[in-house]
């Protein structure tokens, strides 16, 4: 079993990130790498919980997501070709005073197979990497999604002017 640490400090509120990690809409690919589109099945999704399948490049997960903690997301995997266990993510969030959030992640791969053991022992060896350039560049969409979204309700915000 690996379990692999991540940390980021954002400008996003938890609310601001954990929409984009429970955003399961077309485009979650640009969001979440691991998670391309043609794997993508939301089976449930309520107002704090889903159930998702979700993967890429071979390897698929069934996850249950609960975000009813403002401050903690847990994704617990209930099926996977490769995964089994205790596998998962939890995403810890911390306000700081200064307006930003650190997120600290931890990623848990316990393998169920062989091509499970094999990938847990690459992630504890040099996977980190990847997982953490993964984590690094949804932190960096979900900041750039929601600065777009912030600056189109500026601009709906506005009201023409007539001309003097």
């Amino acid at each position: 079993m690996s379990t692999i640490r991540l940390h980021r400090t954002t400008t996003l509120t938890p609310e601001q990130y954990i929409a984009g990690l429970t955003d399961f809409g077309p485009g979650r690919a640009k969001l979440l790498g691991n998670s391309a589109d043609e794997y993508l099945k939301v089976h449930h999704k309520g107002r704090s919980h889903a159930d998702v399948t979700e993967g890429s490049s071979g390897i698929w997960e069934r996850l249950t997501y609960d975000w009813s903690d403002p401050d903690r997301v847990v994704l617990t995997t209930t099926e996977s070709n490769v995964w089994g266990g205790a596998s998962g993510h939890t995403y810890a969030f911390t306000r700081l005073p200064d307006g930003t959030t650190d997120i600290d992640v931890a990623v848990v791969r316990d393998g169920k197979n062989f091509k499970g053991w094999i990938l847990g022992l690459v992630l504890k060896t040099i996977g980190k990497r990847v997982l953490k350039r993964g984590f690094e560049k949804s932190v960096d969409a979900i900041e750039i999604r929601n600065a777009s979204l912030k600056n189109r309700e500026v601009v709906v915000g506005l009201r023409p002017t007539k001309a003097a």
